[in-house]
């Protein structure tokens, strides 16, 4: 589809979260005391096509020295982005250029010197801005093109046909304190761990493909002989223990699903309904926005939400929280699993000592050694093999000299 000219679209101040329809009113930026912001946007599309973005978007990026991470597919674009106010606003305009794309749902994090940092290039703070495994790494940009922005592994599930209700902050509470409201947590268990909503059910998924089996065993099958997850997940209504597979005549309930900023519980939504469910809602804005906007003396939250960034976890009005990542496993760890004997820092912590092997862990050792002595993973090679870098370095020597002459 061809690409239009369109007005600026504004960036909603750090925190909010808001849909944003190019060329439509917007909240003015603030950038705090950082000349940089980050900017987290999604938008379900019907984009076929998506592949022909690739390249003009990276090359956008690159030229505008805006760093992060984007993710195409058919069936729209979901990224997290840093960068100046002004070269994060052209990107997403030019995004929204094209009319499938109009309408991101975007919101702004504060920025952190860490993240500051490592947008520029100094990656020696932290060994997670350096990894090629990090969650994000702010010293260049990737967009990458997959078959799903987020990975539910069905097809048939399109949040473009059909999605269900979104519910404001502000309604939130009143929806998931009805007894008749079963609420989900569609994140997965290291992150239900730290911190969910009072009476959310933990579906025990440690990946987002598996809430699809989850929600056949539970509300499908009359004799599953699925077991409730018993880490973190009082499930309780009421002070009682909630029975997904009562033996009583099954009636579909009303849901109320919630996630991090909205994506995932926005496709959860539409699988629920092409299942038949009827009464269908999830957070708008996710947990962040919610956060951000209900004060803690009114809130139902408990604990901190994980965050896939430097901050790890933030509290209400979103500070950041006080969980720290395992490097070895990319999940969060507190100040008490620290204290573990099986916590090494860089290597393991109470949650994946067990699954990792020694080989494994001293692969991790020795990466930890290496941001140790260089400040980078992979040494002053960055994990490139010296020969190659000396041959190439080889190659080149006549070029500089006859160009001299």
């Amino acid at each position: 589809m061809p690409r239009q000219e369109v007005p600026r679209a504004s960036l909603p101040p750090h925190g909010r979260g808001f849909a944003a329809a190019a060329g439509g009113d917007g909240a003015a930026l603030d950038a705090g005391d950082s000349e940089l912001v980050v900017v987290s946007f999604y938008r379900f599309a019907d984009f076929p096509d998506h592949a022909e973005l690739r390249r003009p978007l990276k090359e956008l990026c690159e030229e505008l020295r805006v760093s992060g991470g984007i993710i195409l597919a058919p069936e729209g674009i979901n990224g997290s982005i840093c960068g100046t106010p002004e070269a994060v606003e052209k990107v997403l305009n030019f995004i929204q250029s094209d009319d499938r794309l109009k309408g991101l749902r975007m919101i702004q994090s504060p920025v952190t010197p860490e993240d500051e940092a490592i947008h520029h290039g100094h990656t020696s703070q932290s060994p997670v801005g350096a990894g090629e495994d990090a969650p994000f790494r702010w010293d260049h940009v990737r967009v990458k093109l997959k078959k799903e922005i987020v990975a539910l592994g069905d097809p048939g599930v399109m949040p473009t046909k059909t999605v269900g209700k979104y519910v404001k902050p502000k309604d939130w509470n009143a929806l998931i304190s009805d007894p008749d409201t079963v609420v989900i947590d569609v994140r997965n268990m290291y992150e239900i761990r730290i911190g969910k909503f009072k009476r959310a059910v933990d579906p025990c998924t440690n990946s987002f493909r598996e809430f699809p089996s989850w929600v056949d065993d539970q509300f499908q099958l009359a004799e599953s002989d699925s077991q409730p997850c018993s880490e973190n997940n009082d499930n309780t209504i009421g002070g009682q223990s909630e029975d997904l597979n009562s033996s009583k005549p099954k009636e579909l309930p009303r849901v109320a699903m919630y996630c991090t900023g909205g994506i995932r519980c926005e496709k959860a939504s539409s699988f629920l309904l092409s299942k038949g469910f009827k009464e269908v809602y999830h957070l708008e804005g996710g947990i962040l926005k919610y956060l951000e906007e209900i004060p803690k003396a009114e809130s139902l939250w408990e604990g901190e939400c994980f965050v896939f960034d430097k901050r790890v976890s933030v509290e209400h009005g979103l500070a950041q929280g006080t969980h720290k990542l395992c490097y070895g496993c990319k999940k969060p760890v507190s100040d008490e699993d620290m204290e573990s004997p099986e916590w090494e820092y860089g290597v393991s912590c109470p949650y994946c000592f067990a699954t990792k092997s020694e080989e494994e862990k001293e692969r991790a050792r020795a990466r930890q050694r290496q941001f140790e002595t260089w400040g980078v993973i992979g040494g002053p090679d960055k994990g490139r093999s010296p020969k190659r870098l000396e041959a190439n370095h080889i190659a080149e020597e006549p070029k500089q000299v006859s160009s001299s002459v």
